[in-house]
């Protein structure tokens, strides 16, 4: 597997050595001691996570704050995604600025998105699974989420505004300015 760094710091692209023949193909897309010597640290994941997603269809930003903040491994297995992850860790240099790259069943990528960021993904394909391993439980009461069209963030989602199809809870989320004056 090589990794790849971002411009985010932690943040971390990950490229599985793929194995092709006649017969198919076979990768190895987690093995835990490997992951932990990559990333320098020690991350167990104790939930995993997918979605079934039609185009258009944005996820995010979410975040969950404190105690429960999560580490995110990503990938796509059906279909193509573009994936954004947001630093929003006050103290980092990078705080406020987004990464984004296009995870596809296809190129096999997975995004490593640690502790400190908000995620979110826009479904580029007619249809996408998507699969993320977190490092702690998810807790309703510490879920957070930052507008996905927040003008200070200035994320290029890929797709017209007219084709995104959003939840009512995610067109509801506060600005980055709000987030900001809560820390």
């Amino acid at each position: 597997m090589k990794v790849k760094d971002t411009y985010l710091g932690d943040c971390l692209l990950l490229e599985p050595a793929v194995f092709a023949d006649e017969r198919g193909h076979f990768f190895e897309s987690f093995n835990e001691e490997r992951f932990n010597a990559l990333v320098g640290k020690e991350v167990r994941f104790v939930q995993d996570n997918q979605s079934f997603s039609t185009r258009g269809v944005l996820r995010g930003l979410h975040f969950q704050r404190g105690q429960h903040a999560q580490a995110k491994l990503v990938r796509v297995l059906k279909g193509e995604v573009l994936d954004v992850a947001v630093d929003i860790r006050p103290d980092s240099p990078t705080f406020g600025q987004h990464f984004s790259v296009v995870l596809s069943a296809e190129n096999k990528l997975q995004l490593f998105i640690p502790r400190g960021f908000a995620h979110g993904f826009v479904v580029l394909s007619q249809e996408a699974e998507f699969f993320y391993e977190c490092d702690n439980y998810y807790h309703k009461e510490s879920e957070g989420s930052i507008h996905y069209a927040d003008p200070e963030l200035s994320i290029d989602w890929g797709l017209e505004a007219a084709e995104l199809i959003v939840s009512a809870k995610d067109r509801e989320s506060g600005s980055f300015a709000a987030f900001r004056q809560g820390l």
